[in-house]
């Protein structure tokens, strides 16, 4: 499978496609906004018509769970993906996902990551990784908010 991933304010998949506004930052904070995770997911011919688990999961600059509150922040699921009537042998099917997240209080200056996995693989571009900015009154230059 191949897997396009991207960190944006907020994401839609509508009719196959996806929506996305704000893409593409990889520093926020240190005050919480609101985010999304879009995902384009594209499933191999030969890999159609099967249910596929997915797992998405914030770790933190360890590779340890990211706690929110007590619990790890994590989105899984499963998906299917039909051929459609008539198109081409040996075409990607193409499978779009949007996860909007409310705001979350992480540490000013962390460092995290978003992995995913897909059918118990994983890839390193199916990473998404990111920093929060340190709090106002640290480093010259830092600017708060995204």
């Amino acid at each position: 499978m191949r897997v396009t991933m991207l960190l944006c304010d907020y994401c839609e998949a509508v009719n196959g496609k996806l929506y996305i506004m704000g893409g593409g930052w990889s520093v926020t904070g240190p005050t919480a906004s609101p985010f999304g995770i879009a995902m384009q997911i594209q499933v191999p011919w030969d890999r159609a018509n099967e249910q596929h688990t997915f797992r998405l999961e914030l770790v933190d600059a360890d590779g340890s769970p990211a706690l929110v509150g007590e619990q790890p922040l994590v989105a899984d699921g499963q998906f299917e993906v039909g051929r459609p009537p008539g198109m081409k042998p040996g075409t990607p099917l193409d499978f779009p996902v949007a996860f909007n997240f409310p705001p979350l209080q992480l540490p000013p200056g962390a460092r995290y990551e978003w992995r995913l996995t897909v059918d118990g693989e994983s890839h390193d571009d199916w990473r998404l990784t990111f920093s929060v900015r340190p709090a106002p009154g640290g480093p010259a230059g830092a600017a708060p908010g995204r």
